[in-house]
């Protein structure tokens, strides 16, 4: 049996819900496949527990089929004559009575799909635990899902849930120390570059993480999951966006698809887009946010230290990247068994997509980053990657990721992938970036070095960076 990975802060918030007096109403909200259901199961062991996963909504499913579905689960798992499943809110009353007095963990899985077709469907879930659940102190009721937006609007958000919930877990991607050791536990037996090949096509995601040989080699997995017809990459893509993004499929493939090259504010979307400059098209980009796929940088001012309104958008799915410039370009071919590719890490532009991926991957992982520099995350004002626009007075610059201290201290870190060691040429460009700044007075600036593969003999001699990170050291506990 393999090892459960990670997720030890939430299993603990999970677990301090027993303390409690009263029931609990628990959120659970995240990227498909980060291993929310997994999470359950974890938390629910020796406990008793009633899962209930409903079906994928397709154009076939209507509202009777989910609950007939959730009727015959019930009659499973009480061993009691099948339901005529005609109203949720009797639904309800049958599962409360069933666990009534009992220590459970009741946990509806998906659940945007469970009433996708019923308008009732959640006025009759709040009453069933104001009514039928809330009163029973050892229950913990826990709502997942992976369409996060619906979840927000209509559970996090929406009045009829107001002061009911006790926690909201959002489960992210795995961090790199804890995907090296999840995939060591699947056997792959790679170097730490090898470690990197995988996470810049799969970032933290669990259940993309588990589908790696461990006989296999970073390139030939990749070839495996990413370009034979048969792999289990190759049209998740599309079971992505029809999951989540029903309607206006299109709209949100375009976006997505502009921001896998390169990092925009919003006006230089609507220009590029050419789309109307309204909030359809920010309520757009938001839903990408909560679903997990975009990232909105926000800079700041040095001197004042409180945030601008200038942001880029960012793509930070590491998958997402990889499809659109990798898989969707030769798909047809894929699927025809017509495609066949030299190792993804020998072709031509391999080295500026992976520096793509490779510095999504330190900003999702930045508190290892302060954890190495030994900075108290209690002194940092503003942390986050940092752009200056070009003004009159100041000049344009950007840094991949700097941080202010309360102590007049900014460290700037540049994130850098190279096949070879880094040479000179890279502390010369960070040293300009840094005289580029417009730097309040009295200020320190530590430069540091963040990359892969080494880093030559002479720029370890010109002792320019302040602190030179390995990818190595970031992968560690």
């Amino acid at each position: 049996m393999k090892k459960f990975i990670g997720r030890k802060k939430e299993i603990e918030q999970l677990k301090s819900l027993y303390g409690k007096s009263t029931s609990s109403l628990v959120v659970i909200k995240g990227r498909r496949r980060t291993g929310k259901s997994t999470l359950i199961q974890e938390f629910a062991k020796g406990k008793k527990l009633f899962k209930f996963t409903a079906l994928p909504p397709t154009t076939e499913i209507t509202a009777q089929m989910q609950r007939q579905e959730f009727a015959d689960k019930l009659s499973q798992e009480f061993n009691f004559p099948k339901l005529v499943a005609s109203d949720w809110y009797e639904l309800f009353q049958a599962l409360a009575k069933e666990i009534a007095h009992k220590e459970y963990i009741i946990a509806f899985d998906e659940i945007s799909w469970m009433g996708s077709e019923d308008p009732t469907f959640l006025g009759k879930l709040k009453n069933a635990w104001d009514l039928l659940f809330k009163d029973n102190k050892k229950i913990i009721f826990i709502l997942c899902g992976s369409v996060s937006t619906w979840i927000e609007k209509n559970i996090i958000k929406s009045t009829g849930f107001f002061g009911r919930i006790s926690l909201y877990i959002t489960l992210k991607e795995l961090s790199l120390a804890e995907s090296k050791e999840f995939l060591e536990n699947y056997g792959f037996k790679g170097n730490d570059y090898e470690v990197l090949k995988i996470l810049s096509i799969t970032g933290g995601i669990p259940w993309y993480l588990e589908q790696v040989r461990g006989n296999l080699s970073a390139d030939a997995n990749i070839q495996h999951l990413c370009f034979d017809k048969s792999g289990v990459l190759v049209n998740e893509f599309d079971l992505i966006f029809n999951d989540l993004f029903s309607t206006n499929n299109l709209t949100y493939r375009n976006i997505v698809e502009l921001l896998s090259s390169q990092q925009l504010d919003f006006n230089d979307i609507v220009q590029k887009l050419g789309y109307a400059k309204s909030g359809v098209l920010s309520e757009y980009l938001s839903n990408l946010i909560e679903a997990g796929f975009l990232t909105r940088d926000f800079t700041w001012s040095l001197k004042t230290k409180k945030k601008s309104a200038l942001s880029h958008f960012r793509l930070s799915d590491n998958y997402l990247r990889f499809y659109l410039r990798y898989i969707a370009k030769n798909k047809q071919k894929i699927l025809n068994d017509t495609f066949n590719t030299l190792p993804i890490s020998t072709t031509p532009g391999w080295d500026a997509f992976i520096g793509l991926q490779f510095e999504n991957l330190v900003l999702k992982n930045r508190r290892k980053i302060i954890d190495l520099l030994k900075i108290d995350p209690n002194t940092i004002v503003c942390d986050n990657p940092f752009f200056q626009r070009k003004t009159a007075i100041t000049k344009g610059c950007q840094i991949d990721y700097l941080i202010q201290t309360k102590y007049n201290m900014l460290y700037a870190c540049e994130i850098k992938f190279s096949t070879n060691p880094i040479g000179q040429k890279t502390a010369d460009e960070v040293k300009e970036k840094i005289q580029r700044l417009s730097i309040p007075r009295g200020y320190g600036v530590c430069p540091v070095l963040i990359h892969v593969n080494g880093v030559s003999d002479s720029v370890y001699a010109s002792e320019y960076f302040g602190n030179i990170i390995d990818f190595t050291a970031l992968l560690s506990a």
